[in-house]
């Protein structure tokens, strides 16, 4: 049984003081990390969590019966069953553990029983992680790939996501929450699928983060994310499936634990989650999640919320006084990302010059090609926030990016 967990009222100098990599300097400056869009930084928890299950109780797991093997296992599975709680899963059987949010949809791409003309719907603002699998299905199979447009802000249209869906589309697949704009699928959309008989899978990776998700309250059927951007660490990430659907995927890939009975004439394969577990999983790192989640659930989510929309509205403000600075994205209840343009500068010299500054930005087309087009550029600068980030760290962005307009004007 499970301790139930303390809230903490939220402080951003308490939280910050349990990331150690925020007290470093970078150019002889205190860093200002505005990347998290990207990898979120680790607290204490998480780092440590990991270090002590390689020092006092590591094991394969699955396998042995052994005192360490049992107690390895018992961790592992301990982690499976915070996922569920974390974002309301029926039980731990709808969690897999992949090695990130790009291999989970991955697995529902690969699974699905796909034919020459079946059809497939994404939206243009898509990560390449929610495109390129779909992609692969076009080349393999011969599917065909539908795509839905967005308004300039990312919102979705669901009349016109209706009128995509035809009697042989056989997926929607969408961003919860663009890593570029900030918004993402609303639940109505959905709504919509369901309507027709179509499941949908969305891409979790940014909008877990940021705010409470409840797959049983969206009826999603596939749900993906990844753990390093949840403050956990890399090579984690999870699917969540409603049993029907997972059942009727085939395997990924093939394996020691994912198999039943093995014969020279014959394989049968075990049941979900771990049909798609094959060989030795990613044992620490997920017992490293369950530290970051826990660590996360810990805090006061509806004041991190607050507070990470306090942090985008202050740059937003502050960059809509400036005239030659384009906000990309601008609805009122986007999530924590702030993308933007220069004008005149390309963004890799805009980020560079903020780096020596002190300031960890992204720029790029960050893995989101389509939707450039869409925004007709070839790249964007992003800022990007979380609990951990200052006010104050807005100001001197702001102060940096002035002075690389001056440098480069």
């Amino acid at each position: 049984m499970n301790a139930p967990l303390i809230k903490r009222p939220f402080d951003v100098e308490a939280v910050r003081a349990e990331f150690p990599i925020l007290s470093r300097q970078v150019h002889g400056r205190p860093l200002v990390y505005f990347d998290n869009a990207a990898s979120a930084q680790k607290p204490e928890a998480v780092i440590g969590a990991m270090a002590a299950a390689m020092r006092g109780a590591y094991a394969n797991v699955h396998r042995g019966l052994h005192a360490l093997a049992n107690e390895t296992t018992e961790a592992f599975e301990a982690s499976r069953a915070a996922v569920a709680r974390f974002i309301n899963a029926p039980t731990p059987q709808n969690i897999v553990f992949t090695k990130s949010g790009t291999q989970a949809i991955n697995i529902v791409a690969a699974g699905l029983d796909i034919q020459a003309g079946d059809e497939i719907v994404l939206s243009v603002m898509e990560h390449h992680s929610n495109i390129v699998p779909w992609h692969f299905l076009r080349e393999r199979k011969g599917a065909v790939l539908k795509w839905l447009d967005i308004d300039d802000d990312g919102r979705i249209d669901l009349a016109a996501l209706d009128a995509l869906i035809g009697p042989r589309t056989k997926i929607i697949a969408l961003t919860h929450m663009s890593n570029v704009l900030g918004v993402g699928a609303p639940a109505e959309a959905i709504a919509v699928a369901h309507a027709k008989n179509v499941p949908v899978l969305l891409d979790g990776c940014q909008r877990v983060v940021h705010a409470k998700v409840d797959v049983q309250a969206l009826d999603v059927d596939y749900y993906a994310f990844t753990g390093h951007k949840l403050y956990g660490p890399t090579g984690i990430g999870v699917l969540y499936g409603k049993p029907e659907r997972l059942a009727a995927l085939a395997p990924f890939e093939g394996g020691g634990e994912m198999i039943d009975i093995v014969e020279q004439g014959r394989v049968t394969y075990n049941e979900p989650p771990h049909r798609f577990e094959a060989g030795t999983p990613p044992i620490l790192e997920a017992i490293a999640l369950k530290a970051a989640i826990d660590w996360l659930t810990a805090q006061d989510r509806a004041a991190i919320e607050a507070h990470e929309a306090a942090l985008r509205d202050r740059a937003m403000d502050a960059l809509r006084g400036l005239n030659w600075v384009k906000l990309h994205g601008q609805a009122p209840d986007k999530g924590a990302i702030v993308a933007f343009s220069v004008e005149g500068a390309h963004p890799h010299d805009v980020a560079q010059i903020l780096d020596r500054q002190g300031v960890a930005v992204r720029a790029g087309h960050h893995c989101a090609q389509p939707l450039m087009q869409r925004l007709g550029v070839t790249a964007t600068a992003r800022a990007s926030f979380a609990c951990y980030n200052r006010l104050e760290e807005v100001d001197v962005f702001i102060e940096a990016l002035h002075k690389a307009r001056k440098l480069l004007s």
